[in-house]
């Protein structure tokens, strides 16, 4: 066996694991049949998977590892979008019957571990589970609450409670259980571009509530230590 693929019985562990919501709703056999469809890829750190603009002709899943989504402006620049968490889809454009391109890229952070659908073969799986579909939708739907939050908080919120919701956020939904909190894995620059604040208000804020024993920051890392006081903290 190629060890850089998993046998089944490993890569069922994981889905049990992440729990996909993807595959919500199937039966034990049909998350099966859909998993054993799929091909594995790993990939590199900082390797782009998905290219804005390409025709959309995969469809993945992440296993292990982290990878965000992002978009090159017309003049070349490049925004950081949103993160893509573990057990999560991407590139579902793919699901879609009329070949259609993809509206962003994503990338790898770390060494990632991802399970690829190509076009036909999700096809094929969707007409015969239409649950896959629906899965699909609402995803698409949470990645829209997600952005009408993320205008909302924009225009309504200061700096101070965007960057302690963007940390809630993440710390949520990508960070680990701890004896202390949530440690998430995150870089200053990471979190002052989600929140659209400087990297040096970000650097503040976060000492700031490291002194005030909110969090404990460290290289790379970040323990949130109440996600709840936090935010009251910020409301006040």
């Amino acid at each position: 066996m190629n060890p850089d693929t998993l046998a089944f019985p490993e890569i069922a562990a994981v889905i049990a694991r992440v729990k996909p919501r993807f595959l919500e709703g199937l039966a034990p056999e049909e998350v099966k049949i859909v998993l054993a469809a799929a091909k594995q890829r790993r990939y590199l750190a900082n390797s782009v998977v998905i290219n804005q603009g390409h025709p959309a002709d995969y469809l993945f899943l992440l296993l292990a590892g982290r990878a965000r989504y992002f978009f090159i402006t017309p003049d070349a620049r490049k925004t950081l979008l949103l993160w893509v968490p573990l057990g999560e889809i991407f590139g579902s454009a793919a699901i879609v019957p009329k070949p259609i391109a993809y509206l962003t890229s994503t990338e790898t952070m770390k060494p990632s571990h991802l399970l690829v659908w190509d076009r036909a073969t999700i096809g094929q799986l969707a007409a015969r589970y239409p649950r896959l579909v629906a899965n699909a939708l609402l995803i698409g739907f949470d990645y829209m609450v997600g952005y009408r939050s993320l205008h909302v908080a924009m225009t309504c919120q200061n700096a101070r409670q965007r960057l302690a919701n963007v940390l809630v956020s993440l710390a949520t939904g990508m960070g680990r259980e701890t004896a202390g909190g949530i440690e998430l894995d995150i870089k200053n620059e990471e979190l002052a571009n989600e929140a659209n604040v400087t990297p040096f208000t970000a650097s503040r804020l976060l000492s700031e509530w490291q002194r005030g024993g909110l969090l404990v920051k460290n290289r790379g890392k970040i323990l949130l230590r109440s996600a709840e006081g936090l935010l009251s903290h910020v409301a006040d």
